[in-house]
């Protein structure tokens, strides 16, 4: 299942995976890999500063991850430009959610502004069934 939101000018799409060869289900450790596309719709070009998630899971817990950029870097994409990048997740059930937003900065003029992350669920399989 893919999610797709554009906020500010910049489209996110988020295509997320189970992982079950890193994943134990006996040990209420579920892997999830999500991967993240960023379009810049905007006329001018815009870098990627911050990162901020939201991680629940159906236990009732809630994280936060928070940090410069994203797998390392800050990308820059100039207009029409798309970066692509894959990371995961651990939540302690086989259900869960993500959501958040990256801060950005337009290079034209400096100032720094929020996209969101379209909130996206984590289902292992054997809750499919």
């Amino acid at each position: 299942m893919k999610n797709t939101l554009a906020t500010n000018g910049v489209l996110i799409s988020v295509q997320v995976f189970y992982n079950p060869e890193y994943s134990s289900p006996q040990e209420n450790k579920f892997i999830f890999v999500y991967n993240i596309s960023l379009k810049n719709l905007n006329t001018f070009t815009v870098q990627l500063i911050r990162r901020h998630w939201y991680i629940f899971d159906s236990n009732g817990f809630k994280s936060e991850v928070e940090g410069e950029g994203v797998v390392g870097k800050q990308p820059v994409l100039l207009p029409d430009e798309v970066h692509r990048y894959s990371s995961w997740s651990s939540i302690s059930s086989e259900m869960g959610t993500m959501e958040g937003t990256y801060t950005m900065k337009n290079l034209d003029t400096g100032e720094l502004f929020e996209v969101t992350i379209p909130s996206f669920q984590l289902i292992a399989p054997s809750k499919l069934n």
